[in-house]
This record gives C-alpha cells, sequence and structure tokens, in this order.
C-alpha cells in the first residue's frame, strides 16, 4: 500500500505548476523554435528579396566601375563603404527584424513567455560530468538523436518531392535568356525553400503535443504530496477549525458591542433574542444589530437588561426576524408593521417612565406577519 502511495500518479496542482515556473520549467519546443526562423527567413526574402537584389546590384556596380584614382584614395574608399552600407541597411534591417520576431514568437509560443532568475542563476550540478554523461546518453538524448533523424528523413523527402514537382521548370530555366534565366531561378529557388522550411511543421506537429506531455509527466505527485500541499495551502483541518472560533468571537464580541445602542429586543421569550436600532429621522427601515438564539441570546437579553434597552416578548416576530434578515439588514418590509407596534409601544413606555404619559398597552400576541416570513 505504501508503495503504491508513492507512485506518481496525481497531475500537477497549480500551485505546483507555478513554482515549476518560477525555477524555469516551462514545456518548450526547440522545433518549433527552428521552423518558425526558417519560414520567416523564407518569407523574408520573398518579400525583401528584390530589394536585397537591387542593392547588391547596385553596390557591385558600383564596385567594378572603380578606377585606379578611386582605389589608392583611402578617403574615397571610405565613401564606397558607406555606400554599400547605404544600400544594405534598410533591407538588411526588414529582413532580421521579421526573423527576430518570429524567434521570439516561435519561443514563447508553447509555454508563453517566462523568466526565472533561479533557472538563470549558477548551480555547481550543471556543471557536473556524470549528470552531463546521463544527458548524452540518457533518454532525452535518445530522443533527440530521433527527432534529429526525422528532421532529416522529412527535409530530404520533402526536398526530393520538391525537385520531383520542379524538374521540368528547372530545365526550362537553361532555355531562357539573361535577365529572365535569373529572375525565374531565383523564383523556384524561394518557392522550394519555403515549403522545404514549411516541412519542418511536420515534426513540430508531433514534438509540441510530446513536450506538453512529457512536462506535465515530469511534474506529477504522488497522492502524499497533493495533500501536504493542500495541507500547506488551506492549512491543517484543526487550525483552520481555531481560526473560525476566533472569527465567530470576534464577530460575537463586535455584535454585543452593538445591543446597548438598540431601541429594543425582541424575544421569544428564552430561546430567541433581536436587537433592533431604528433612526427616527433617517430613511432607513429598522436594522437588526445583534442576533441570537439560546446561550447567545441569554448574553443579549443580559447586556439589554444592564444597559436598560426595552425587552419585548414576541415570539413569532423574534423568529421571523432572526431567520429572515441577517446582521446590520434592514428588515423586510412584510415585518413594517408589525415592528412598528413594537416600536411604538417602546417609544409610548419611555414617555410613561418620565411620567408624561399613559401606561401602554402591551403589543398583542398576533402581530400582522406575513404566512411566508413566519417560522
Amino acid at each position: 500500500m505504501a508503495e503504491t502511495d508513492q507512485e506518481r500518479t496525481e497531475d500537477p496542482t497549480s500551485r505546483r505548476l507555478e513554482k515549476a515556473r518560477e525555477k524555469g520549467q516551462v514545456p518548450r519546443s526547440k522545433e518549433m523554435g527552428t521552423a518558425f526562423v526558417l519560414v520567416s527567413g523564407a518569407i523574408g526574402l520573398i518579400i525583401f528579396g528584390s530589394d536585397l537584389g537591387s542593392a547588391m546590384g547596385t553596390i557591385m556596380t558600383n564596385q567594378f566601375t572603380l578606377d585606379r584614382q578611386q582605389i589608392f584614395d583611402t578617403t574615397k574608399m571610405l565613401r564606397v563603404f558607406e555606400g554599400v552600407f547605404d544600400e544594405l541597411l534598410w533591407p538588411m534591417v526588414w529582413l532580421f527584424s521579421l526573423i527576430l520576431v518570429a524567434t521570439f514568437i516561435g519561443n514563447i509560443w508553447l509555454g508563453g513567455m517566462n523568466f526565472s532568475w533561479q533557472a538563470a542563476g549558477f548551480k555547481a550540478s550543471k556543471m557536473s560530468p556524470i549528470k552531463g554523461l546521463k544527458r548524452m546518453f540518457g533518454v532525452q538524448a535518445l530522443v533527440e538523436l530521433a527527432k534529429g533523424i526525422s528532421k532529416f528523413a522529412v527535409v530530404a523527402i520533402s526536398a526530393w518531392l520538391l525537385l520531383v514537382w520542379q524538374f521540368d521548370n528547372i530545365m526550362l530555366i537553361s532555355r531562357s535568356q539573361m535577365p529572365m534565366m535569373i529572375r525565374d531561378a531565383l523564383e523556384i529557388f524561394l518557392l522550394m525553400f519555403l515549403l522545404m522550411c514549411c516541412s519542418i511543421f511536420l515534426i513540430v506537429v508531433i514534438d509540441a503535443p510530446f513536450q506538453l506531455w512529457k512536462h506535465t509527466k515530469d511534474l506529477r505527485m504522488t497522492k502524499q504530496e497533493v495533500k501536504d500541499e493542500h495541507k500547506d495551502t488551506e492549512g491543517s483541518p484543526e487550525v483552520k477549525g481555531r481560526i473560525r472560533r476566533l472569527q465567530m468571537e470576534m464577530a460575537m464580541r463586535r455584535m454585543m458591542t452593538e445591543v446597548p445602542t438598540a431601541d429594543v429586543v425582541v424575544t421569544n421569550p428564552t430561546h430567541f433574542a433581536v436587537a433592533l436600532k431604528y433612526d427616527q429621522f433617517g430613511s432607513r427601515a429598522p436594522t437588526v444589530v445583534a442576533k441570537g438564539a439560546d446561550e447567545i441570546a441569554a448574553k443579549i437579553r443580559e447586556i439589554a437588561l444592564e444597559y436598560d434597552v426595552p425587552l419585548v416578548a414576541s415570539p413569532t416576530l423574534a423568529r421571523s426576524i432572526y431567520h429572515t434578515t441577517d446582521l446590520e439588514q434592514e428588515i423586510p418590509q412584510g415585518l413594517f408593521i408589525a415592528v412598528a407596534q413594537i416600536l411604538a409601544y417602546v417609544y409610548q413606555l419611555k414617555e410613561y417612565n418620565r411620567g408624561k404619559a399613559k401606561r401602554p398597552r402591551k403589543p398583542a400576541d398576533d402581530l400582522p406577519i406575513p404566512d411566508d416570513l413566519k417560522h
């Protein structure tokens, strides 16, 4: 059973993949980068080849028309070299810019852009001859050898097929006249070169999924590693339980500090207690500032008595508010009339205690509460 648990059968978690990226371990396909470079180079020659040809023609014309005085005059020779630079600058800039962009895209297409200081840092293990030999004669080396042979075979077969396809056109070149001969030869060459470069994508189609599979396989985890990581990330059940208890205690203390500010506490009278606060001059409905059942309800009643907050027994209303309204939330509209009668009683009771009014009657037990709000 222990041996089974140690087998790496679980897919890597998001945290495992994130740590691998931090170490520079992302799926990469060298063949994809090579294919992008070759194809972009071929496309660049097709697009900018005429400009390069014109520039080379101008340079050769200028070089072959130098007289004896210009050859031995160093100042004029410098101007000649400046002319060479000016002619080749922009065609070469555009060509290499296209290849540079393609190189960047081809290398980040699989695995995305990622830079890791850990991977860039010095590691003595990278200098180990033993590990170097393992890399040279290991499974990965055999895979690279197989890919090299496959690339050679694909390019060779592609070249043979292209030669067969263009054989008649190639033979017709010899019957053309200058400069049409050079133009036709370049067109055939560029077309064959582009198609040969595109043939590398046959290797990419196989290599890219293989690299993704290998990356996932190398990062697979044992069941115990998944459990340990989950425990480290989410915390152990004991710690989580303690955190929840502390949070509940903090919330309870905050709630109890609001009880003295309440206008009335509606009770069950023993099982439930709900503290309500109402601003007569505000626009909000009465708000629940504290609520609880059993021991918490007893604590709310105790604090209410200590701070002379009126207690009104109304079992149905207390249960309805407790089950339908959260803390710091206004009571539902369907309970407005019932709560209004309770608050009216409380305000009249305060006036009575001051000797300014008659003793009010307690609210009736059958307060107007909608059936959908009764509990």
